[in-house]
């Protein structure tokens, strides 16, 4: 078992969903069931899904749930991609929270990497 506080991987998707929340105020009143929840689930997802699999006892399960992680960062990268797109939030703001999510991708796959020693 692992403590997922004191995982970098951990701290540093909270850190993206403190990034998340404030664009989520950008988006029109009809996209608050829509784009902006999907936005706002895939961001606490990601967080959600390392400390879960974090409680597992066996690595497997563990490498499991970080690979849902994953899944759902490449799910914020794209609904983020698209909100670019229908201009609800400028490109340039975009392609800097998805450095983070880019940063956050390496981590999840690196730690994957090092449980399946």
């Amino acid at each position: 078992m692992h403590n997922f506080k004191e995982l970098n991987v951990w701290k540093k998707a909270r850190n993206l969903n403190t990034r998340i929340y404030p664009l989520k105020k950008r988006f029109p009143e009809d996209e608050k069931f829509g784009l902006t929840s999907q936005i706002r689930r895939s961001s606490v997802s990601i967080s959600s899904n390392i400390a879960e699999g974090s409680s597992r006892s066996s690595n497997k399960d563990f490498i499991r749930f970080l690979r849902i992680a994953l899944g759902s960062s490449f799910e914020l990268e794209t609904q983020l991609i698209l909100s670019s797109d229908l201009k609800i939030i400028e490109s340039k703001e975009v392609d800097q929270v998805i450095i983070e999510i880019n940063e956050v991708q390496k981590m999840l796959r690196g730690l994957e990497n090092r449980l399946s020693d």
